[in-house]
């Protein structure tokens, strides 16, 4: 819950799940809802994969998964676990033998889809690799892969169907004393992907991973995402997110990142506010946030930035920030510094000084909080 008295409409209240672990990331309960991705590259080019991993991880992502498709990918993965910074995610399909290996090579969690991994007795050999290798589970039900009897039953894939779905695993787990595990009820279709979710929170304690499945590229696919987990997320149901983008897997982390922060859940970085940009503009607006939007890549303290190109909204925002900008006449505007005005700076300067007051900020953020510590 964020504890808000001033302004009780922006609380959310999360459900309330039981705690796993992922590795040393925590999933659940009270701890931060955690971003993932997926890598794109093969398996079996280590380097390829570990660079993406890397790239992903110093965007933020808390948890990365990987696919583990062949046997070649097994044994890539075991050195893929060894270098990468965050915990690793095996996603498992179709054969359970895949999940063993990925159990042994250091997995922190194994994501299987049990409408397609096979009978329960395979299941079970898959439970108990990752009961021996101390290896969480990721129930992945997806509305295109639901069991045969379920869609007789059902007739299509709906909520209620993805919803037994996700149920009828949760058992076999619990049957066999296993309970690190968390749960995805995905679609590519909002509407369904939401009402699912919505079931399946209603029905189990258990962490829930949040996702829109094949979402799409880089704009409809942020937008498909941002409407559904972004509501899911408001409603205070999702525990860990991952938004699925055909796009570079550092995308998926920013966009993950930024739903989140606009609901005030995680705060990382540069939260930038700016205007779309009009005639009354003091300063070009749109290519200035893009080079801040670069310029400030490397900034991980949590802080706001306002940029507004004129006078009419500009101060008002800037009251909010940690640092703004607010166009004026005469080829300049005025800087403002923990919502006062500053110092009027030149158009031609302010994106360079701009970025060394952003910088200036976060170091003392940063010494305020390492003194608390």
């Amino acid at each position: 819950m964020s504890l808000n008295h001033i302004r009780p409409w922006r609380d959310i209240y999360r459900r309330k799940s039981r705690q796993i672990m992922v590795g040393d990331v925590p999933v659940g309960g009270d701890a931060p809802i955690a971003v993932q991705t997926m890598t794109n590259t093969l398996t079996t080019d280590v380097a390829a994969t570990v660079a993406q991993v890397q790239a992903a991880a110093e965007a933020g992502a808390d948890i990365v998964r990987i696919s583990v498709p062949d046997e070649a990918s097994s044994k890539a993965l075991k050195e893929i676990v060894r270098e990468s910074p965050v915990p690793i995610v095996a996603d498992i399909h179709f054969h359970y033998k895949r999940g063993i290996e990925a159990a042994e090579a250091g997995a922190a969690c194994l994501r299987i889809n049990p409408g397609n991994i096979g009978d329960e007795t395979r299941v079970k050999e898959v439970i108990k690799a990752a009961r021996d290798h101390n290896c969480s589970i990721r129930i992945g039900v997806n509305a295109g892969s639901l069991e045969k009897h379920l869609l007789e039953k059902y007739g299509e894939p709906c909520p209620e169907a993805m919803v037994e779905s996700g149920l009828e695993h949760i058992r076999i787990l619990q049957d066999n004393d296993f309970h690190e595990f968390k749960i995805s009820v995905k679609a590519s279709d909002v509407f369904l992907s939401a009402a699912a979710y919505q079931g399946i929170a209603e029905a189990t304690d258990a962490p829930i991973h949040l996702g829109i499945t094949e979402a799409g590229g880089l704009v409809s696919g942020t937008i498909k995402s941002a409407i559904g987990l972004g509501n899911l997320l408001w409603m205070g149901i999702g525990d860990t997110i991952r938004v699925s983008l055909s796009a570079d897997p550092v995308e998926e982390v920013k966009v993950g990142f930024e739903i989140l922060k606009s609901l005030g859940l995680r705060h990382r970085g540069v939260n930038i506010i700016s205007c779309p940009s009009c005639a009354r503009q003091g300063f070009d607006v749109i290519k200035t946030v893009e080079a801040l939007e670069h310029r400030l890549e490397h900034i991980k303290t949590p802080m706001s930035l306002s940029i507004i190109g004129c006078v009419v909204n500009g101060p008002g925002e800037a009251l909010m920030t940690d640092v703004g900008f607010t166009g004026g006449g005469a080829g300049s505007g005025m800087v403002y510094l923990a919502g006062k005005a500053s110092h009027k700076m030149s158009n031609d300067q302010m994106i360079d000084h701009i970025v060394e007051e952003v910088e200036k900020k976060a170091a003392a953020l940063d010494a305020v909080q390492e003194a608390a510590e």
